[in-house]
């Protein structure tokens, strides 16, 4: 059996950082009346994913479950669950903000880590092939540059900072 949940000073730290992290502030809106799951196009392929249960989760301050669960990347970002909320709870922006918590606190999963590792280095996720725009030239269009001219810059301003924490092993 399970160890009860403890509510302690610092699992209501956990809450309250999720509620000052953009994105976070309606999370204590949540009722809990599961219009989020009953939505959700991740949970029709994934039974085990419920939204209901990770905004209960948060509110216990289980923060370690949390971050750790692969659930909060699952999320598509489609906004169902936000449009459908009786509450007005952002559901979406929650997620966003518990995956920027997770990457601050250096917990990603090796397949984002992947993917910021090539957009580290090459401004996309994937790689554009002599193919490609060999294609888009028989069709008139410009040529694509294999890597963003401007990712250096974007990077070096501190716009993308965290490619380069979710870039590190």
């Amino acid at each position: 059996m399970a160890d009860p949940i403890r509510i302690d000073k610092d699992a209501l730290r956990f809450c309250e950082e999720v509620l000052k992290t953009p994105g976070g502030e309606n999370l204590l809106r949540c009722f809990a009346c599961g219009t989020c799951t009953a939505s959700c196009p991740v949970r029709e392929t994934d039974e085990r994913y419920n939204p209901r249960r990770i905004i209960r989760m948060v509110l216990l301050g289980m923060k370690n479950e949390v971050l750790r669960s692969d659930f909060i990347w699952l999320c598509s970002t489609c906004y169902t669950c936000s449009e459908r909320c009786p509450q007005g709870v952002h559901l979406t922006s929650i997620m966003r903000a518990l995956k920027n918590i997770a990457v601050r606190e250096g917990i990603i999963p090796p397949s984002f880590r992947m993917q910021a590792k090539a957009i580290r280095e090459m401004g996309k996720l994937y790689e554009i092939e002599d193919f490609d725009n060999k294609k888009r030239a028989r069709m008139g269009l410009p040529e694509l540059e294999k890597k963003c001219p401007d990712l250096e810059a974007l990077i070096s301003q501190g716009k993308l900072k965290d490619i380069r924490r979710a870039t590190l092993p």
